[in-house]
């Protein structure tokens, strides 16, 4: 398994998806990852912490040039809550829960995160601007309303299936409604 290809291609596929996301300062990036499917492996049989370091150090380095904040999904033994900085949290209305993400209830990703990031705290839901699923771990409860597909070029890191997301506002109204800043004034009569 070659960690630096790893961490290459989570710097690219993270960097194009916050492109894409048109990802500002400040925003959120949900990641969700199993490091099994990164090696090859079935989701939640083989976590790594070699893998999660690869990929913790592509994936941050690029948040931390582009100046918009990361969430870390945990597994399914801790339903999917986050691992953030306590700033986003503090920032965002999220409420921290009492629990410490270990590679075994958690998942060697979101364990790794909450070491690594300055002041880590878990929440149980975001709602996030973007988001990127390494591995099909369903982030998709973490995203705002309305998630819109995106297609990085490299549908892969390592082993593991990558999807993407970015988010959009509603579209409310009907057939006079405009939803363009270009459009001219439209009255109602």
């Amino acid at each position: 398994m070659d960690l630096l290809l790893i961490e290459q291609q989570a710097r690219e596929v993270v960097s194009e998806v916050a492109g894409l996301a048109q990802l500002r300062p400040g925003q959120l990036l949900v990641i969700g990852c199993s490091t099994s499917e990164v090696a090859g492996k079935h989701i939640g049989k083989a976590g790594s912490k070699e893998v999660a370091e690869a990929l913790f150090r592509g994936i941050f380095s690029v948040a931390e040039e582009k100046g918009f904040s990361l969430a870390f999904q945990c597994c399914e033994h801790l339903n999917r809550a986050l691992v953030i900085e306590r700033a986003v949290m503090e920032r965002s209305g999220f409420e921290e829960v009492s629990v410490i993400p270990v590679p075994s209830a958690g998942g060697s990703m979101a364990a790794h995160a909450f070491e690594k990031l300055t002041d880590a705290v878990v929440v149980e839901y975001v709602q996030a601007h973007a988001g990127i699923d390494i591995g099909d771990t369903l982030i998709g409860m973490h995203l705002k309303h309305v998630a819109v597909p995106v297609r990085p070029a490299c549908r892969k890191i390592g082993e593991a299936h990558v999807t993407a997301a970015r988010t959009r506002p509603k579209l409310i109204g009907g057939s006079r409604a405009v939803y363009e800043r270009t459009a001219p004034n439209q009255s109602c009569t």
